[in-house]
């Protein structure tokens, strides 16, 4: 996702520590019972921080990992992730699967609401997802996530087909019904990402165009609600009296404050007005030795995404040596310096492991492209003598943050030194960058994501042909038959088909040059100590809140 993901775009709000988790390094975790008396005689508030406004709040909608959080963290659906990032009951109680593995029943809970008191039922389900892959929605997840995996979603996105022939059916209000084009084993774990969230029809009828912009215009089913959003300022959220699992739920409100700038997070942090704040490098030494450092590793990389449909661009040479000139170590050991790790691909190490040997996926594909400032150069002048030019300009669109622009600053640095090559840098808001990105309006692009679910397919089939999440102009039939393979006759050939994704980054990274990776996320922070039981997920919402507590 700009994440799952859980889609994740540059230096996103509370993008946290799947690795750490996984290796058993100090996550504030505990069980969801151990909260003692001090938790219930202390203030149950939390206050956080957040690089970017809220796009929307809309699951149909959004595509970023800021909204991902907060969706997760005011709605259920059938599953949703619990402390160990596994599924764990939603609004689905159990579900069955048929012998073929293409039809999954789930049984609805009977006690689950909306905050405007109506039920929660299975057509809440069929609304949501039908609307995910109607083209008139304009949704990006929806056919991303949905096409290939849900009966007839393809057709339907296309608008070759209605939207009553989705694999979607309300047997009645507690049982629903999802046929899928295929067997897909990990499906369970999908129906916990927001595109697969529920909507109540009448509601988001009632709001039109204003549905999910505002605190008023959004309903909740899960452990919070929102009462307030002020845009470009912050919001917050309260614990949802109403939810199913109300009594699991412990902290009473959960305060966000918009801040950009990493200093002026630093000072909230040591005058005790938030409890939790992101390091930028010129912090890190500064707070290594702090009890409340943490020093982590998510499952997000990040890269250069070059637009093919610029002329410089679409020459293989010039992304080559744009690939070659730019030293990312110098850039993860100076300029991040918050534990983020050079990488020469796009799935992220101790992420997936082959099958068989359990050797790292990232480390089986470790040299795809190396820094080499020589042989960048000579690419360059191949690609300008091609192109018939002395001198080429391109764009370079990033975010608007503190981090972000001290990352774009040192990345024009890099590739200016191809000789000739200018480079213009243009600092956005998050929402900007984002509809930016959907109309291609760029040359480069500082450009981050996380899973979607626990696969390595979650990065690769972004580069298919038309895929909605490609718009790099990108399109070869070798990669797309490399993914459909993994996704269809070697979907249970677990060997087989994790061979063909090795070959398929290859293919990307290698071979045609569609990216230039840059590293794997690290995250710097400063957390209170009093901030109990946060649990971190490797795709959707950054953080479970369900069961955090302060602990004074």
């Amino acid at each position: 996702m700009q994440h799952t993901k859980k889609i994740v775009l540059t230096m996103v709000l509370l993008l946290t520590a799947f690795l750490a988790a996984c290796s058993g390094e100090d996550t504030n975790t505990s069980s969801s019972d151990d909260s003692g008396d001090s938790s219930s005689q202390a203030k149950q508030e939390l206050t956080l921080v957040a690089g970017a406004e809220i796009p929307t709040m809309d699951s149909s909608l959004s595509i970023d990992e800021i909204a991902s959080q907060w969706m997760g963290s005011t709605k259920d659906g059938l599953y949703r992730l619990g402390p160990d990032a596994k599924p764990e009951p939603g609004i689905a109680k159990s579900h069955e699967v048929s012998e073929d593995g293409l039809t999954w029943t789930f049984d609805l809970r009977e006690d689950a609401t909306w905050s405007n008191g109506t039920s929660v039922t299975a057509n809440d389900f069929v609304f949501a997802w039908q609307r995910a892959v109607n083209p008139e929605t304009g949704s990006e997840y929806g056919p991303y996530m949905m096409n290939g995996v849900i009966k007839n979603a393809t057709a339907v996105s296309k608008g070759e087909k209605e939207l009553s022939t989705l694999g979607v059916k309300a047997v009645d209000d507690t049982t629903l019904e999802v046929t899928l084009e295929k067997p897909v084993p990990y499906f369970q774990s999908m129906t916990a990402f927001p595109t697969f969230l529920p909507m109540n029809e009448a509601f988001v009828t009632e709001q039109g165009d204003d549905y999910a912009l505002s605190a008023d215009s959004l309903l909740s089913n899960g452990p919070f609600k929102m009462t307030e959003w002020n845009q470009g300022e912050g919001w917050t959220v309260v614990k949802n009296e109403d939810y199913w699992d109300a009594d699991q739920v412990k902290l009473e409100t959960i305060n966000v404050k918009v801040v950009k700038d990493t200093a002026a997070g630093v000072n909230l942090y040591e005058t005790d007005t938030i409890d939790q704040t992101n390091l930028t490098a010129e912090f890190v030494d500064q707070y290594r030795t702090s009890d409340d450092f943490k020093l982590m590793s998510a499952p997000t990389t990040f890269f250069l995404k070059m637009n093919e449909e610029n002329e410089i661009l679409a020459n293989e040479k010039a992304r080559k040596a744009i690939q070659r000139v730019i030293d990312r170590q110098s850039m993860v050991d100076v300029i991040l310096n918050d534990g983020s790790k050079a990488v020469s691909g796009i799935v992220p190490g101790d992420f997936v492991s082959h099958p068989e040997s359990d050797e790292d996926f990232r480390e089986l594909n470790s040299e795809l492209i190396t820094t080499d400032k020589e042989k960048a150069q000579e690419l360059w002048t191949e690609a300008k003598e091609e192109l018939g030019m002395e001198t080429a300009e391109l764009r370079l669109l990033g975010g608007d943050t503190e981090v972000s622009k001290n990352m774009d600053a040192y990345l024009k640095a890099q590739l200016e030194e191809l000789e000739g090559l200018t480079v213009q840098l243009e600092s956005v808001p998050f929402k900007v960058r984002l509809q930016r990105d959907r109309d291609m309006d760029y040359d480069l692009q500082n450009y981050g994501w996380g899973p979607d679910y626990l696969d390595a397919y979650s990065f690769l089939n972004l580069w298919v042909t038309d895929g909605g999440n490609n718009k790099t102009g990108y399109s070869s039939e070798q990669y797309d038959s490399l993914i459909e393979k993994s996704a269809d006759e070697l979907a249970l050939k677990p060997v087989e088909r994790f061979e063909t994704l090795l070959e398929a980054e290859q293919t990307l990274i290698k071979e045609d040059a569609v990216l230039a990776p840059l590293y794997q996320d690290g995250i710097a922070q400063l957390r209170k100590p009093y901030v109990k039981n946060v649990t971190a997920n490797p795709m959707g919402a950054p953080y479970t809140y369900k069961y955090a507590y302060i602990e004074k």
